[in-house]
């Protein structure tokens, strides 16, 4: 399974995890990509080691929209999140995230930061890194 650093924006290591209950503390502030839906489990995971933006998987909204619950509960924390759209990335794989994902639901700590729908999950990295 994945857990790898692939690259670094904006002083921030952005991390591939092909599922976020592989975060630990060395994680914290990170950008972390992960394969996993963004349902309120993952959502607990990601909240153990805050990240400065987490993106997940929408896996299609789920029933009730339980595919982006965990934006809700980490934009309680203060926790930049977004999800990706099931159909521009493969629930489960990080990697496909990173290089074809595109933001499909933003939360409001992650708009603040200028994360937006439609952009590439590389662009959501880059409106994080500081401005000049």
């Amino acid at each position: 399974m994945r857990n790898e650093a692939v690259a670094e924006i904006g002083g921030r290591r952005v991390i591939l995890m092909d599922s976020i209950s592989l975060i630990g503390e060395g994680d914290a502030g990170a950008v972390i990509v992960c394969g996993s839906h963004g349902g309120a489990i993952s959502g607990a995971f990601a909240a153990l080691h805050p990240p400065s933006l987490v993106v997940f998987n929408d896996a299609g909204g789920g029933k009730a929209g339980a595919g982006r619950a965990s934006i809700a509960m980490l934009d309680a924390r203060g926790i930049a999140c977004a999800t990706v759209s099931h159909m521009t990335a493969r629930i489960g794989d990080a990697e496909d995230a990173w290089l074809n994902g595109t933001i499909s639901a933003v939360g409001k700590a992650a708009e603040k930061a200028g994360v937006r729908t439609g952009q590439s999950v590389r662009q959501a990295a880059e409106a994080l890194a500081p401005k000049r």
